[in-house]
């Protein structure tokens, strides 16, 4: 049966893709420095390759960009759904539940954007915008990792893989002991494994020693 409640939640998540498939770093590339991002480096519109190929100031907007339509997803799906719920059989499923599945939407939608040929980035910052909407704690949590092992080894694929591993970790004793819902915990899982699937070519460069470190720039 279809209602009000499942009408707004199905608008609520298609809401989440298209806004996380706004490429904020082909956008920049293409508008203010004339490249298409995708040419160059891992050939992903995420903000490490902006880096490499426009610089530190389309990288510090794209992550801004990137962060901001994942967290706005979770907020409007919030107010797009207005505290009905819907069932699916003996399943109920609450306005957090949805939040979840926008969050969820809004990194696929960056990983796989419909703007961009589905040729996205992978998902890390989209992923912080989520869970910062979500769960600050775990976000600010994952965040400080992602800058330590960043800091420490200047890979920036290794502290992406690290710090949504970590905030993973932190949402266990958050869900078990801080009350966080168990929806929260269902996002980070998921996007967690996104994220790690997405990076597989830089775990391989990785154990190879071949991964780009920060500051190694594109020829353009």
């Amino acid at each position: 049966m279809i209602t009000e409640a499942l009408i707004r939640s199905l608008i609520a998540i298609v809401v989440a893709y298209l806004l996380g498939s706004i490429p904020c770093g082909l956008w920049l590339g293409k508008i203010f420095y004339h490249v298409d991002i995708r040419e160059y480096g891992s050939g992903r519109t995420g903000a490490t390759n902006v880096l490499r190929t426009c610089g530190k100031v389309a990288f510090v907007l794209s992550i801004i960009g990137d962060f901001g339509k994942a967290y706005l997803a979770v907020v409007l799906s919030t107010l797009i759904l207005q505290d009905n719920v819907f069932t699916m059989g003996t399943l109920t499923i609450n306005d957090n539940a949805i939040r979840v599945m926008a969050g969820i939407a809004a990194i696929v939608g960056h990983t796989w954007p419909i703007f961009a040929n589905f040729r996205g980035g992978r998902g890390v910052s989209s992923f912080m915008g989520g869970l910062t909407a979500l769960c600050p704690w775990a976000a600010i949590f994952a965040v400080a990792a992602l800058i330590v092992v960043v800091s420490a080894t200047k890979y920036m694929s290794l502290g992406s893989m690290v710090a949504v591993v970590g905030a993973y970790v932190i949402m266990i004793p958050l869900t078990l002991f801080a009350g966080y819902p168990a929806e929260d915990m269902a996002f980070v899982l998921v996007g967690t494994i996104l994220v790690l699937l997405d990076h597989s070519d830089n775990i391989v460069r990785l154990v190879k020693g071949t991964e780009r470190k920060v500051g190694q720039k594109e020829k353009i």
